[in-house]
């Protein structure tokens, strides 16, 4: 077969998904969907299902990769998928329970959310990012809703947001930055960053999706240099602290 352009690409890596089992809809997402994408960026799937899931079924279709247990990615709403080479491209294939993301999509309607540690998120992960992929994605097989910024998660996430990186950084004025422990409170400074951000978006009704760009969309990239100014000595290390606290409280 010969080699598929990238237009051809996701329409058939998206018919090979939805020919599996308990499979409803498939969408494309990340920078490939939004647009944002370069060359070598890789393509974000996720294929939606009803009922029992087994991904046996994807490893049968033959794909060169890994392909994980339900739950083996932390469980909760972002439960598994696969990383994979199709047609000797980067592709990366999440489940979606439907059932859960039908159950999200109803608690952020009424303003409710929790948060959920995920793999290679620094603030984690809050349930509602399977509503925002509803409304992101590109849906190429199948239907799902197209939902809108609810107006009660608006109201309610923002200080949920602020009181996690509030309490980040005052943990990390008292247990580390007293003990001129730089590296903690480099840490503590990113997760409470990345906290900031989610409470700046979520005060917009900005959906997002990951980590990646969470920063500059919020206006809170002047973190860096608060970051590269980082010493292990304890007064600079409270300096640092409480210029964070200034830009963050700026931003929202």
């Amino acid at each position: 077969m010969a080699a598929l352009t990238d237009q051809d690409f996701p329409g058939h890596v998206a018919d090979r998904l939805a020919a599996l089992p308990t499979v409803q809809a498939v969408t494309l997402g990340g920078s490939r969907a939004q647009g944002t994408h370069t060359p070598d960026s890789d393509w974000d799937f996720a294929l939606y299902y009803r009922g029992a899931f087994d991904p046996a079924d994807l490893r049968a279709v033959g794909w060169e990769g890994e392909v994980s247990e339900l739950g083996d990615w932390g469980g909760g709403v972002f439960n598994g998928g696969a990383w994979l080479t199709v047609d000797g491209r980067r592709a990366d294939v999440h489940y979606r329970d439907l059932d859960v993301v039908e159950h999200e999509l109803a608690e952020a309607r009424e303003g409710r959310f929790h948060w959920e540690p995920l793999m290679f998120h620094l603030a984690g992960v809050p349930s509602y990012l399977v509503v925002a992929e509803l409304a992101i994605n590109e849906v190429l097989r199948g239907e799902l809703p197209r939902p809108a910024y609810p107006e009660a998660l608006r109201a309610a996430a923002p200080p949920v947001w602020r009181g996690r990186a509030e309490l980040t950084l005052g943990y990390a004025r008292s247990a580390y930055a007293a003990r001129g422990r730089a590296t903690e409170v480099a840490g503590a400074l990113a997760t409470a960053a990345m906290d900031t951000a989610h409470a700046v978006l979520a005060a917009r009704g900005e959906w997002t999706t990951n980590e990646k760009r969470l920063l500059e969309q919020a206006g809170l990239r002047g973190l860096d240099a608060i970051i590269a100014g980082l010493r292990p000595d304890p007064q600079r290390l409270m300096e640092a602290l409480t210029e964070a606290e200034a830009l963050f409280d700026t931003a929202v």
